[in-house]
C-alpha cells in the first residue's frame, strides 16, 4: 500500500533561519513543509556541514510549485545598496557568499568555537560566482 505522505527533498541551507524563511513563504503559498535536523544545527551550527545542513521536505504532489516559489526567493549576494553583486570576470549577477577556513586565524577561531561550543568569533567570506565558478573577494 502506497503512501499518501510521499516526501521529497526540495532544499538544503547551512542554517535554521534561512530554512524558516523559505518554509514560511512556501507554507503562505499554501504548501505544507517538514523540516529536518534543525534542532541538531540549533544546537550548535557547527554540525551543519557534517549532519548536511537543515532539510526541508514538501509533498511529491506539491514539489515543482514548491520550486517555482523557491526560484522567486533570490539566493544571490546584494551590496548594502540592494544592487547585485558582479562577478569580475564574467559580469553575472549570480554570485554567492559562502564562509571560508582558509586562514590561520579561522582555523583557530573554528577550532575555539568547536571545543567551547560557540559561535566562531572570526569567519572570512569569498564571493563565488555560479555561471562561471570564479572566486573573489568583495569588490
Amino acid at each position: 500500500m502506497k503512501s499518501d505522505l510521499n516526501l521529497k527533498k526540495i532544499a538544503v541551507f547551512n542554517y535554521s533561519a534561512e530554512a524558516f524563511i523559505c518554509k514560511g513563504r512556501l507554507e503562505v503559498e499554501g504548501i505544507p513543509v517538514f523540516m529536518r535536523d534543525n534542532f541538531t544545527v540549533d544546537a550548535d551550527p557547527l554540525f551543519s556541514q557534517a549532519i548536511g545542513g537543515v532539510k526541508l521536505y514538501v509533498k511529491e504532489t506539491d514539489y515543482e510549485r514548491g520550486l517555482q516559489v523557491l526560484e522567486e526567493i533570490n539566493k544571490y549576494s546584494l551590496t548594502n545598496e540592494g544592487e547585485p553583486i558582479i562577478c569580475p570576470r564574467c559580469r553575472s549577477n549570480k554570485v554567492q557568499m559562502l564562509s571560508v577556513i582558509n586562514d590561520v586565524k579561522s582555523i583557530f577561531s573554528f577550532i575555539i568555537g568547536l571545543f567551547l561550543i560557540v559561535l566562531p568569533f572570526y569567519v572570512k567570506y569569498i564571493y563565488v560566482c555560479d555561471n562561471c565558478e570564479f572566486k573573489f573577494k568583495k569588490i
